[in-house]
């Protein structure tokens, strides 16, 4: 990090302001263009600060793609070079959820944006599905009888929280809590001081959780805790954000939430700014505005905080645990979520059949995007609704 920069301020903003406006493909594509631009053509980036800021987005709740960009942009310009190379990477992603938010407002009543989003809500249940499947495999392991044997804990919690969030149809914030720290202390004992860290943090967590007061600061108080158990992929937040938003608050309907999902979809950048057209529908702007803020900024928080000691903590056993353990939770919660999403979703043969050849397209096109197979989605469902 006392290295002279290769690059200027002005010209690291510039990049993550291209990379948020142009950046399509989801976390795992947009942390590939910052290795390909930043490592290996431009080399302002080493491959062991790059490597770093790869751990520490792992390791970190937030999503992969933004804490990434967020550490990048501390390596050399610390705080100032980490708030606007975040802030650059969010922004242009958030201005087109909110005009699309506006436009759906507006216009959403219309037959012909129904029918869109009749095909283009069945064509995510079956992104998500797909990603909800890779997504398991990659944070427990393939489903077979070594997994299950090598790794029983983490499919345990796993395989308790998809029941518990599909009984309930809620997120259990505790119990992610418990889990990482069950794992931590079965696989590596922590030392005195971080379990009683941990216990404060979950008494901090929860008395967030039951704090109540108007609209716009429980907004910023909902997102904000939603944002802080978000781990690597953007789309961990769905079972959160599907309880909170449609089950317990009521601010959105089932379609509704299901749409927000396909606009984060159809947008470049991180797939957390789903919750700027969230907030937009709740509590217009201000409420886009509160949620957007709030969901990335423990993201923020958590990178400069822990970068300038991170050398210290990226090999620690019992860090690594606590995070295994409430990842299989999160995963599974996820996992659970979606049967629900879906079993509200998916009404008829046409959307069971959209779903289906969704998650076909991604399996066999192996190069396609996701905003392609949302344009399919949409084609397909005003072809249904206006043709047959």
């Amino acid at each position: 990090m006392n290295q002279k920069p290769k690059y200027s301020l002005k010209e690291i903003t510039q990049y993550f302001l291209k990379l948020g406006t142009l950046g399509f493909g989801g976390p795992v594509a947009l942390v590939g263009y910052m290795h390909r631009d930043l490592v290996e053509d431009r080399k302002w980036i080493s491959e062991e600060e790059y490597r770093e800021g790869l751990a520490l987005a792992q390791l970190a709740p937030g999503p992969l793609a933004a804490q990434l960009g967020i550490y990048i942009g501390y390596v050399h310009y610390s705080f100032l070079g980490a708030t606007l190379a975040g802030f650059a990477f969010v922004l242009p992603s958030f201005l087109m959820v909110l005009t699309l938010g506006i436009v759906y407002q507006l216009y959403g009543g219309l037959l012909w944006i129904q029918s869109v989003f009749y095909g283009v809500g069945a064509g995510v249940i079956g992104i998500i599905t797909l990603s909800a499947y890779r997504l398991t495999v990659k944070s427990i392991g393939k489903f077979s009888l070594e997994s299950l044997k090598e790794k029983w804990l983490l499919w345990l919690f796993f395989i308790i929280l998809l029941a518990v969030t599909y009984i309930t149809e809620r997120e259990q914030i505790l119990v992610f809590i418990a889990a990482g720290l069950i794992y931590m202390l079965i696989k590596a004992r922590p030392l005195a001081k971080i379990s009683k860290t941990a216990n404060i943090s979950i008494v901090f967590l929860s008395g967030i959780w039951d704090f109540e007061s108007g609209t716009l600061l429980k907004i910023f108080i909902f997102f904000a805790k939603a944002g802080a158990f978000v781990f690597g992929s953007g789309l961990a937040i769905v079972p959160f954000l599907h309880s909170g938003v449609v089950v317990e608050n009521k601010w959105l309907t089932e379609q509704q939430f299901l749409d927000s999902v396909a606009v984060a979809m159809i947008t470049p950048g991180p797939v957390v700014i789903t919750v700027g057209f969230i907030g937009y529908l709740v509590d217009g702007i201000a409420g886009a505005i509160a949620a957007a803020t709030a969901t990335f900024l423990p993201c923020y928080l958590f990178t400069i905080a822990l970068a300038p000691f991170f050398k210290r903590i990226v090999h620690n056993k019992s860090v690594k645990a606590f995070v295994e353990g409430i990842t299989a939770a999160v995963v599974g919660a996820l996992v659970g979520s979606v049967i629900v999403i879906a079993k509200r979703s998916i009404i008829d043969f046409p959307t069971a059949l959209i779903a289906f050849c969704a998650i076909l397209l991604l399996l066999y096109i192996k190069k396609i995007q996701e905003p392609v197979i949302i344009a399919i989605a949409a084609v397909a469902g005003l072809m249904i609704k206006f043709i047959f």
